[in-house]
Parts: structure tokens; sequence; C-alpha cells
């Protein structure tokens, strides 16, 4: 396989990478998202744009994968829903990203629009996560679009796909990631988790259904208090460790903003060394580390797994 992209290439080495995210919100201004990556360069191989999460109607992240690639020097990973978009959109989107010198792409179903901040936009869903990625395949590996129509400089670039070992039944959602291998996924990157109990029953069943696709684990580092105890109420699938979450109440009671925000930093960064050290031992080819906002954390612990604290 060609590699496009460092993150592609470091995987094809055999390097164990760290991914990290970043949000466009509701703005014109991509200032601070610019700023928010310049300090993972040299740590992150690459970031995440996030494409309207959770059917929030924020900035493109086509739009603001580009500025960052270009003001902070960061490689980007542009997440791109079919939520949103019909297959000439995406196509569009697509063939916009090349031309823009992106290299990686998330390709995601999306989230139902009735879950965000404008309920009573109309879904599209004229294809899956597994359609697309076989629509950017055919686009990159045979220079066509989805009805076989020629493409003028076809784009280059990796297509990622996600995976949720917190689903019930774990099965269903490996049935799916094995569609979108078959579809020519290059590499996945799962839902958070927080236990080796997560990472260990899903590479089991990759081995069940013999997919080898290079898999980096979620895992969401959190600033504060407030943040956990709402991810664990009401994110399905996802429960923060009790005892982490009570530690995490603990430092909340710390009166001294300066103290109490120097605790959080000292729990996640304990916490989190310790489980990717564990995670590396995993058939794990990495991290994705989806800190938005906490730039600092993440880079303080990518560099104290890599020895560099």
């Amino acid at each position: 396989m060609e590699a496009y992209s460092n993150l592609m290439q470091a995987i094809l080495d055999g390097e164990f990478v760290f991914t990290g995210e970043l949000e466009p919100e509701k703005t014109t201004n991509l200032e601070e998202l610019v700023e928010g990556a310049k300090p993972l360069v040299g740590y992150a191989v690459a970031c995440n744009v996030t494409d309207n999460p959770q059917s929030m109607a924020y900035m493109s992240s086509l739009v603001a994968s580009y500025i960052v690639q270009r003001d902070a020097g960061m490689e980007t990973i542009y997440q791109l829903r079919c939520s949103d978009r019909n297959r000439l959109a995406l196509t569009a989107d697509i063939l916009g990203a090349a031309a823009l010198g992106l290299r990686n792409v998330l390709a995601l179903t999306g989230d139902h629009v009735s879950l965000g901040d404008n309920p009573g936009a109309k879904s599209v869903y004229d294809l899956d996560s597994a359609l697309l990625t076989y629509m950017i395949r055919k686009m990159v590996d045979e220079g066509v679009d989805l009805a076989g129509r020629p493409i003028h400089e076809p784009p280059k670039l990796h297509v990622g796909v996600a995976v949720n070992p917190n689903a019930d039944p774990l099965e269903a959602e490996i049935m799916k990631l094995k569609r979108k291998e078959v579809a020519g996924a290059d590499f996945a990157q799962t839902q958070v988790i927080y236990t080796m109990e997560k990472v260990d029953s899903l590479f089991d069943a990759y081995s069940q259904y013999d997919i080898k696709i290079p898999t980096l684990i979620g895992i969401f580092p959190m600033k504060n208090y407030g943040v956990a105890d709402y991810f664990d109420k009401n994110i399905p699938g996802v429960s923060v460790p009790k005892e982490l979450l009570e530690t995490l109440k603990k430092a909340s009671e710390i009166t001294d903003k300066k103290k109490r925000k120097e605790k959080y930093m000292e729990i996640n960064l304990d916490y989190f060394e310790a489980f990717v050290r564990e995670i590396k031992k995993s058939d794990a080819r990495g991290v994705h580390v989806m800190a938005v906002g906490y730039e600092e954390m993440v880079r303080e612990l990518i560099a104290r797994v890599r020895g560099k604290a």
C-alpha cells in the first residue's frame, strides 16, 4: 500500500500512533482551533476535525481541516457525515478535500439530526459509512465516482471508519465493521472506552471475524467532574469507572481554582498513562485522544507514554 499521509505511513511503519481531536464550533473565527492544534504538533501524528458532532450545526469540517493544516502545520483527519449529504455532495467534498491537500478522511454515518440544535432539518442518509468508504475507495483506486464516471486526476487519501466497542450486542457492530473493512477502510478509531476489558473483548471479536484493520482505541480524559458526570449519565453505552468518577468528584471540592485544575490534570495523567501503557500491549495500533480543549493534558500524556516527560 502507498501512504499518502503521515498517519498512514506511521501505521505502515508499525508505530504506535496518537491522534487528537479538534472541534470547530458555530463560528467563522478559527483562531482558537488553530492555536489548540499547535501544541500537539510533534506529539499527535494527526487530529480529527469533527463534522457537526451530535448533529450540531457547526463550521465546515472541510474548511476547518484545511485551515488547521495550513496555519498550525498539523495533519488532519477530515470527518465526513452521510446524515447531511447525498452522494453528489459527498463526492464534491472528497474532491475538494483532495484539492486542498487533505490526506485522511473519517467516513461516518452521523447522528440523526433530531438530536442536534436544528431538529427540523431533513436527514439525508443517501449512503451509510460502509457505502461512503466504498465510494471513496473507488474514487482513489479506480478513478471513478459511485456511478462509474471517470475522475480527472483522482484524489489520493486514506479512509478511516469508526467502531463502537460499547455496542450491545457487540457482534452486530463487528459485522458492520467487517463491511467497512471489505469496502476498503484503511484504519479504524473506536468510540470512547475506559477499561482493558473492553479493549480485549473488541480484539477477541476481531479474531472471530478475521478483522485485521489497524485500530486506534478512543480515550477521553475529562477536564473536570461536571464533564465526567455528564458523560457517564448521557452518552449511551459509555460508563466512566466509578473509582475514577469518585476521584474527580473529590477534586471538584477543592476551592482553590488553580489547585483544582492541577489536581484534575494529575488524576487524568495517572489514570490514562497507565491505561495507554496497557493498550500498547494489545493489538491496538494507537490511541485516539478525544479531549477537545484539553490540549495541554493530551501533549503531556503523549510525552509521558513516549518517555519524553
